[in-house]
């Protein structure tokens, strides 16, 4: 499979290259070029001269609107794992492989405010692709404005045009396993004011057993114009949302049938239940032509409640903030010094308790809460503060430098237990003082070389944090590294034909490891040394095959070559040190091509392969590799002048391949059961929408 691989890549590669001097194409899945948003300070405006990666509209257009998870991994680098619309792991660069279960060691934005909590867990499932109009991706620490981490960042736009008429839409669509999305919309922009407001409803019951999800939610996005200077905005958006587990099921279940869940949740009709709102007010300042200001004000608010079959979980977090960044240009010996720079203050309170589940006793009814078992308190708070310079020392030449500090520090207090069996106790991490350096070497008008450095580092998650008897672990540290990075950028002058490739090594030591050692309980420790190393690769191309039809191909490659450097498990007395890093597939693959026959009619064809992947540190066991293969189907009309409706028609895994979507590393059997390892992929299954667009 490797060699057909690499074979497959150096014969794609070859004639790419030669195409550099070819000036057709436009579409990429790396830019947004066809949306101008309001300017309130885009990610791109902080990183400088490296390039994010970015996707929009064109990527979320292959696939359904319910599908965000298939949109995400069109990001080469990037691996996201859904083990259901609830249950989603998202990985960049091998970073948060490890990691059970939600999403950690990258960093979460929402228009520029921060909603990664107080330990680095983000839940991106909490918000609707449709009020989206692009995604940015920051792969590695390089996002010196975006917290370091080691995973990187992404930050979720919802910004429209600034200059649209008043107008209603309206998306809904319908599907198998008894899917019902819909979304309405209101936009309104005059001279000081824009707005739109957006509603979303989506049911669907699912493809396995106890995999019912619901949601309702709403955006309100704002923007008044106070003077020449001087903007303010404010944003709200709140979600609400139920969704029973089917959770993972093991090997021999997997394959006798995919559809059922686990007997345990299956059995006390697990499931969650979460209000999450975001409120963030935030004012841009022109202070001149060389120096600009945007500072927000934020505070988010999560209620969860889920009935698991070895405890019930009732928590309900508080968090608030403030995030200011500067961004300007000084002139020194004819040229400028661009500069960014900033703070990002996080402080979130959160209260958790857990209850015993009844659930055995309570005649097929599913869970019953019972005595409570524990009840705590913690307060989190974490500062991020950022610069960066970057200067042009020749027309071709630019270098930009940076710095990032971190601060975190966890309090935790026991509630539930009195005297010596109290467990409260408190931790202050050292400060993180994180550089790097940027260099952009413009080849031809066309090309770009680019290079980094950086150093990172992840914040130890709540679970590693604490014992499993609610004890803080004081041996366990942050884990660091430094990411080196080479890259070549093409755009061709027509805006037709794009590509990326990036090279990179990022060495991580102190790497975290969460050791399942009973039914939802962990020990976490420091454990060795990984080495990240891989490429990147994206490639689109756009021509027209006749005065109306356009087709645009495009592919984003992904090979990874993780590898623990020093990992020994003294309790298992195993030396995994040269193992492949669990939780990662070796290659990936995103492939596509769309087909415009410029009457309103469209045709997107999706592909994606997966390489198997280690299940165990041990490497004793893998996932099987796998195929999918989608297609949508579509058409748009200008019914009249304020009339627009788009019909849309889709099928997913046309094959009906049978694959892990998700999956669980060194899983534990307990009981006298076996392991459970994997979650289930949808089957074949369709979909159709109707889109309405007015303009009053």
């Amino acid at each position: 499979m490797k060699k057909t691989l690499f074979c497959f890549l150096s014969v794609l590669i070859s004639p790419l290259i030669a195409l550099t001097q070819v000036t057709t194409e436009n579409d990429s899945i790396t830019r947004l070029n066809e949306v101008i948003v309001i300017d309130t300070l885009t990610a791109k405006n902080a990183i400088g001269i490296v390039p994010s990666q970015i996707i929009g509209t064109t990527t979320f257009s292959n696939y359904s609107p319910v599908d965000f998870i298939s949109s995400l991994n069109q990001v080469s680098g990037l691996y996201a794992l859904s083990g259901a619309l609830n249950t989603n792991r998202i990985t960049i660069r091998g970073v948060g492989s490890r990691t059970l279960y939600g999403t950690d060691k990258l960093r979460l934005y929402y228009n520029n405010i921060p909603i990664t909590n107080g330990t680095g867990s983000s839940t991106i499932e909490a918000f609707d692709l449709e009020n989206l109009t692009s995604v940015e991706v920051i792969k590695g620490p390089k996002g010196t404005g975006f917290g370091t981490n080691l995973g990187g960042s992404i930050i979720l736009n919802t910004k429209q045009l600034s200059d649209q008429p008043t107008k209603l839409t309206n998306n809904t669509t319908i599907g198998s396993y008894g899917l019902f999305k819909n979304s309405l919309g209101f936009t309104h922009a005059q001279d000081n004011f824009y707005m739109t407001f957006q509603y979303g409803h989506m049911e669907i019951d699912g493809y396995r057993e106890n995999n019912r999800f619901e949601r309702d939610g709403y955006l309100l996005n704002t923007i008044f114009k106070l003077s020449e200077k001087s903007e303010l905005g404010l944003l709200v958006n709140h979600i609400d949302y139920s969704a029973q587990i089917a959770s993972s099921i093991n090997e021999e279940d997997f394959n006798d049938d995919p559809t059922q869940a686990a007997f345990t949740w299956k059995a006390s009709q697990g499931y969650e239940d979460n209000n999450y709102s975001l409120i963030g007010l935030s004012h841009t300042y022109y202070a001149s032509s060389n120096l600009k200001n945007t500072t927000s004000l934020f505070y988010t608010y999560l209620d969860h409640y889920e009935p698991a079959p070895f405890n019930i979980l009732d928590e309900y977090t508080n968090g608030y903030g403030l995030r200011t960044l500067f961004s300007g240009n000084l002139d020194i010996l004819k040229n400028s010094i661009f500069y960014t720079f900033g703070g990002e203050l996080y402080k979130d309170e959160y209260n958790w308790q857990t209850f015993e589940n009844l659930y055995e006793e309570n005649d097929g009814n599913g869970s019953l809460e019972g005595d409570k078992l524990s009840q705590n308190k913690e307060f989190r708070h974490q500062f991020n503060g950022f610069a960066t310079a970057s200067y042009s020392f020749t027309p071709q030449l630019t270098a930009q430098l940076g710095l990032n500090i971190n601060k975190t520090q966890y309090d935790f207090r026991d509630l539930f237990n009195l005297g010596e069996s109290n467990t409260s106790a408190n931790r202050n991490f050292k400060a993180l003082f994180l550089p790097s350096l940027d260099i952009n070497y413009t080849l031809s008008p066309t090309n770009q070389l680019y290079a980094n450095i950086s150093r990172g580092f992840s914040n130890p998650s709540l679970e590693e944090t604490l014992t499993p008897d609610g004890i803080i672990n004081p041996d366990i540290v942050q884990e660091t590294g430094t990411n080196y990075e080479l890259g070549i950028e093409h755009e061709s002058k027509d805006n037709r034909h794009k590509f990326n490739i990036a090279l990179y090594v990022m060495p991580i030591k102190n790497l975290l490891v969460a050791k399942r050692v009973g039914d939802n309980q962990y020990i976490g420790r420091n454990a060795g040394k990984t080495k990240h190393q891989g490429i990147d690769f994206d490639w689109s191309y756009k021509f027209n095959v006749t005065d109306k039809i356009e087709i645009s191909p495009f592919i984003s490659y992904t090979y990874s070559n993780h590898k623990f450097i020093d990992f020994i498990d003294d309790e298992a007395n195993e030396d995994y040190s040269d193992n492949d890093l669990t939780g990662v597939p070796k290659n990936k693959i995103n492939s596509g091509i769309r087909t415009n026959f410029g009457n309103g009619l469209f045709l997107h064809i999706t592909h994606q392969f997966v390489d198997e992947i280690p299940l165990t540190d041990a490497n004793s066991l893998y996932s099987d590799s796998f195929n999918l293969l989608n297609f949508k189907l579509g058409y748009k009309n200008q019914i009249s002048e304020q009339l627009r409706v788009g019909l849309d028609f889709g099928i997913n895994n046309i094959t009906d391949t049978r694959y892990a979507q998700s999956v669980l590393i060194n899983a534990s059997g307990f009981g006298g059961n076996a392991p459970r390892y994997f979650y289930p992929g949808n089957n074949i299954n369709y979909y159709g929408g109707v889109k309405i667009n007015y303009t009053l």
